[in-house]
């Protein structure tokens, strides 16, 4: 009976090393210097948002293809919207302007919300038809609107919907449905069409990511992970040099982690 009590111990010791020799995350990659925001699009590409908000762009390989310095003209940086590889959305909130960028981070279009009527604006996000969601807080609506401003399409009055209305940080466009999320309250799901069709009762997560089958998010040096399908939340604690991070993204082979003034890139394996 001893021997078998020695053998499990033994066991459960060689389990717990291994555990700790074989972290998920292993550091790859790393950039340095003045960074205040970051994006990640789903080929692996970095997008740094310095203090004056210069934009650059690195690719998976950590080479430097592009810059945006056209910093001056519409204040701060609220979202950078890397989501379509060939489209990126920088959203100014002050001025309630949105400005279109090619993959090399040339200016293809600016929107004036202001001009289409739409004066209260948080969040935004790119649509599947290359459109682009903004939750408009001024008449609690949802819309998809195309490059010139015009409105295609908006859903009821959030006030009717719901008895608070919600105030949306993140818009996510993913396979058919698009997921709203206030940190307060819940994940709001809505199909093409502008109906709600779900909500998913998380709330509190930092750095939340709508990604592929999965919802990521961050709460006390916790990840946590939501599988859309299932319905199931799986959740670890992040490891020693993770903790702590002022912000943390993912893609489906990478994670990444802002330092001050630090960038650190893990794979997943």
């Amino acid at each position: 009976m001893k021997k078998i009590i020695l053998i499990i111990i033994a066991s459960i010791f060689l389990l717990v090393v291994r555990a700790q020799k074989d972290l998920p995350y292993k550091l790859i990659a790393s950039i340095q210097g003045d960074i205040v925001d970051f994006a990640v699009d789903n080929l692996d590409n970095v997008f740094i948002l310095t203090g004056t908000d210069q934009l650059k762009k690195y690719s998976v390989n950590g080479d430097s293809v592009a810059v945006f310095n056209n910093v001056k003209k519409f204040g701060k940086v609220s979202t950078v919207d890397v989501s379509n590889p060939l489209k990126v959305l920088l959203y100014y909130k002050d001025f309630s302007t949105i400005v279109v960028l090619d993959r090399l981070l040339t200016i293809r279009n600016t929107i004036d919300l202001r001009q289409q009527n739409i004066f209260q604006v948080n969040a935004i996000g790119q649509s599947y038809d290359n459109n682009i969601w903004v939750y408009d807080e001024g008449n609690s609506k949802l819309k998809k609107i195309n490059d010139e401003g015009k409105t295609l399409l908006e859903t009821s009055d959030f006030r009717l919907l719901f008895d608070q209305a919600p105030h949306i940080k993140n818009i996510f466009d993913q396979d058919g449905f698009v997921y709203l999320y206030d940190p307060q309250q819940n994940v709001f799901v809505f199909d093409y069409y502008g109906a709600l069709r779900n909500k998913i009762m998380i709330s509190g997560w930092q750095d939340l990511k709508v990604a592929g089958k999965f919802i990521f998010g961050i709460n006390n040096d916790t990840l946590h992970r939501y599988e859309i399908n299932t319905f199931r939340v799986g959740e670890e604690k992040l490891p020693g040099p993770l903790k702590n991070s002022l912000k943390v993204n993912f893609t489906s082979s990478r994670l990444y982690a802002l330092k001050k003034d630090l960038l650190e890139i893990y794979s997943l394996h």
